[in-house]
Order: C-alpha cells, then sequence, then structure tokens
C-alpha cells in the first residue's frame, strides 16, 4: 500500500469534481474552503464548457491556503501550448508547490465533434499529439518570475503507450473511470517511482437500487458518448453484454462505481491503495450532477482523511 508515503503533498485522498463549473465564483470559494477544512489533501476539477480551467485553478487556489489544486485535466484542445507553459508558470510562481497540471483531451484524434453545435478542435492522433504538445510547452520561453518548485504535471492516461509516456515526460498519471484492475495494470506499466492518482466514483446512500441507479446513469454517460473510454474498458476484458446499447451490465457499474455506506466506499478507496494508487480523488454522484454534494463530503471526510 503506498498512499500514506507517496503521494507527494497531495495527501492520501482529493475531492475530484466537474460540478463547481456551474456555480457562481463565491459558491465554488465557499466550497473550496470548506473542503481543505474536513482535511482533503487535495482538490481536483474536470474541465467541459463551463469555467477555463487556468481561471478554475486561480479561483480554487485564491480560496485555499494550503491544500494541493489539480486540474484533472485541463484540455489540450482548447489551448495552445506556448498559453498553457505560460499560465502553468503563473500558478506555479504565485502558489508555490499547490498546483498541479493534469494534461489531457480525448477529443484529439481524427474524428470531429460537436458540443452544442460548436466544433470541437482536434489535434491528431492521442499519443504523438501528446508528446508534441510537451515538447511545445518545454521549449517555450520564459520572461518573467520562474517558479520554483516547478509545477507538477500528470498525463490522463489510460492506455500502456500514454502510461508510459506519463513515466517519461511528467510527474505521473491521473487515471479517470477506472476500476480497481487497471491500477493494478497502470503501477506495473508506470513503474515504482511515478506518481499514480486514481479518480474514483462514489454513490453514498444505503438504498442499494437508488444508488445502482446514480452510479449506472453516470457509467452509460461515459461508455456512450467517450470512445476512449469503452477502448480502455474493452482492454480490461469487458464485451459488448457489458457496454452495448447504452445500458452498462451491473459488472461494468459495480467495477466502476462504489455505492453504498462509508465503510463500503472507504475499503474501495482502500483496494486502489492496495492495487499500486500514490493519491485516490474520490468523485461524489448524486441524482442532480450539477448539486454541489457538500453533505456527502461532510460525511466522507471522517473516514477517508485519517
Amino acid at each position: 500500500m503506498r498512499g500514506d508515503a507517496g503521494h507527494g503533498g497531495l495527501g492520501a485522498v482529493g475531492v475530484w469534481t466537474l460540478a463547481f463549473e456551474g456555480h457562481p465564483a463565491g459558491r465554488v470559494r465557499d466550497a473550496a474552503a470548506e473542503i481543505e477544512e474536513l482535511g482533503y489533501g487535495a482538490l481536483w476539477y474536470g474541465e467541459a464548457f463551463g469555467r477555463d480551467s487556468i481561471g478554475q485553478a486561480w479561483l480554487l487556489l485564491s480560496a485555499t491556503r494550503r491544500m494541493v489544486v489539480a486540474s484533472g485535466i485541463a484540455n489540450i484542445a482548447f489551448r495552445e501550448p506556448l498559453a498553457l507553459a505560460a499560465a502553468e508558470r503563473t500558478l506555479g510562481e504565485a502558489f508555490p508547490g499547490r498546483y498541479v497540471l493534469g494534461l489531457g483531451g480525448h477529443r484529439v484524434d481524427d474524428t470531429v465533434s460537436e458540443v452544442d453545435g460548436y466544433p470541437v478542435p482536434t489535434r491528431g492522433q492521442a499519443l504523438s499529439t501528446m508528446r508534441r504538445y510537451l515538447d511545445s510547452m518545454d521549449a517555450a520561453p520564459a520572461h518573467g518570475p520562474v517558479p520554483d518548485p516547478a509545477p507538477r504535471r500528470v498525463l490522463a492516461a489510460l492506455g500502456p503507450r500514454m502510461l508510459e509516456l506519463a513515466a517519461e515526460r511528467t510527474w505521473g498519471a491521473h487515471p479517470y473511470f477506472v476500476p480497481v484492475e487497471h491500477t493494478v495494470l497502470a503501477r506495473r506499466t508506470l513503474g515504482p517511482a511515478a506518481f499514480l492518482g486514481v479518480e474514483q466514483a462514489v454513490v453514498l446512500d444505503t438504498d442499494v437500487d437508488r444508488a445502482r441507479e446514480v452510479a449506472a446513469r453516470h457509467v452509460a454517460a461515459y461508455v456512450t458518448g467517450a470512445p476512449h473510454q469503452e477502448a480502455n474498458m474493452r482492454r480490461l476484458g469487458f464485451g459488448d453484454e457489458d457496454l452495448a446499447g447504452g445500458r452498462p451490465s451491473r459488472r461494468l457499474v459495480d467495477a466502476i462505481t462504489a455505492y453504498g455506506d462509508v465503510d463500503t466506499l472507504h475499503a474501495r478507496v482502500r483496494e486502489h491503495f492496495d492495487a499500486g494508487a500514490d493519491h485516490v480523488c474520490v468523485q461524489v454522484l448524486t441524482a442532480d450532477p450539477a448539486a454541489l454534494p457538500l453533505a456527502q463530503w461532510r460525511e466522507l471526510a471522517p473516514a477517508l482523511t485519517t
């Protein structure tokens, strides 16, 4: 079990949320400050089409005093590497040691996609695109203060080649939407030194049928709308009977999500540590995905932060 010592200042357990994008800045500040006071070591946030990833990081970092804030992830399809390198330096210098830049972007292939009619830019094949993007960020000139320590980067790595790139070029990997079996494979591929921070979706509800329904909706959204996630599930041995028709099997739902009482969710987090994770960031799912799950963060904190 690596979680107690190898988490690199992020604490063993953090919070992962996409819900901040839909809430005003004042409410986000208050929630971030409370998450820190609850004892979570890191706050991870996603990026879709709400608040910009860099602006979100500044908002969260300025609302907290010591907690690490991590993008999970900043989408490389949305911004040029020169701009992101400058933003990374700015955040690193203003908040030393407290910002982790997660890089990814599942729309980096040759397909055309739209969100609400807006064409999403594409950059090419995922692995070669990410390598070139890192090259460009590293080559970006710096004409301002250089942060010390340098901000850490992680990649949203699922497949073996992206995991290898994460170990080669960054601090480590941030796998999202993965079962414990993936954590075992990721640690084996990354080697012993690289950081492995895993997202785990949970539903804190002792009504099993109701909790499973919430979990199933979450899983269905990814296996029907994110080809890279479906491909990863197939690599892990899930087949048509688990993925087809937008109705994920109970086997798949149970592998991706943990639902039940605090002890059940704590046990799943522990499994990731035993499988080789350094850090687990918990995404609380509720019937309303846009709501801030403050009550659940509070209830889980005593078990997950000790």
